[in-house]
């Protein structure tokens, strides 16, 4: 049995979805951890098992572990929480008793690159995921964390102002290049690791995309894609944090996602080796075909 948490999700959904495709009728049997089972569709609720709640809570992991061989682990943003081991590392303990307790012997977990560079200990958010990946390799489960770059689907998050205004922004110089992956890509690629359950040890298994982008090149391609002019401006650090301030968030999560940011110009997505076994298949102008241009168009 697979376990699969934040299942409506933008990466859970498409991992439960792309395991509902690829399995036979019947051959995988598949359990869902949801807060809110009425997101999921009724096509959905008739295949697989539902346990609801949250996955930080012990009750909830404990019913739903028992009897699993795998589970997909993703830990939920909290941008009100007082800190960040309150919500990457406190948030995920429950569950790593479970794993031990009920002898899962395979987690597939998404993380982030950065892991062995320099400023992965200063790296906000990206550092709590990787103290993550530490808390589940020492359960002894067989585990891969999904190292990855920053995500295509971010952009969307600007729609507005790339329709009403042209113009995307990020903390990034115009002419930095790096990876940029798909959640499309990562759901695929942790379902292929959920289904077959041959590899064991701890590891890590970088989704890097096809190429390397810079900002600058996202404005052009979103510019082609769209059929209208989209420029890139450069938002400092200081006003992202701002800006996240006035949206509401805590104090903890700002400032993680402002070390986030500063490492991430200072190297932190470096380090990734592109392969043919890291680089995953969708380019970023297929995302903004598919994906952006329908958002902004709508």
């Amino acid at each position: 049995m697979i376990v699969i948490t934040t299942p409506t999700g933008n990466i859970g959904s498409q991992v439960l979805g792309t395991i509902l495709d690829s399995a036979p009728s019947g051959g995988e049997k598949l359990r869902v951890i949801v807060r809110d089972p009425a997101k999921l569709s009724d096509s959905v609720r008739d295949r697989v098992d539902v346990v609801p709640g949250s996955h930080g809570d012990p009750d909830v992991v404990d019913r739903a572990f028992a009897g699993a061989d795998a589970v997909f682990w993703l830990v939920p943003p909290n941008p009100s929480a007082p800190s960040l081991e309150i919500a990457y590392c406190g948030f995920t303990r429950a569950a790593a008793q479970a794993f031990t307790a009920h002898g899962v012997e395979h987690v597939v977990g998404v993380s982030a690159l950065g892991r062995g560079t320099p400023v992965a200990g200063q790296a906000g958010l990206v550092t709590a995921a990787l103290a993550v990946d530490d808390l589940i390799a020492s359960t002894g489960v067989a585990y891969r964390a999904l190292a990855n770059p920053g995500f295509m689907d971010n952009v969307l998050r600007q729609v507005g102002s790339i329709r009403d205004d042209g113009v995307f922004t990020y903390t990034a110089a115009a002419d930095r290049l790096a990876p940029m992956v798909a959640t499309r890509d990562i759901a695929v690629t942790a379902a292929g690791l959920l289904l077959d359950r041959s590899w064991t040890g701890v590891g890590s298994v970088p989704v890097l995309g096809p190429e390397d982008l810079s900002p600058d090149d996202m404005a052009r391609i979103m510019s082609e894609v769209l059929g209208t002019p989209v420029r890139y401006e450069r938002q400092s650090l200081q006003d992202l944090g701002a800006t996240l301030t006035g949206y509401g968030l805590g104090d903890a999560f700002v400032q993680g996602m402002v070390d986030m940011m500063r490492a991430k110009d200072e190297g932190l997505d470096d380090g990734g080796q592109r392969t043919p076994q890291t680089a995953s298949p969708m380019t970023f102008r297929q995302w903004c075909a598919e994906v952006l241009a329908p958002a902004v168009l709508s």
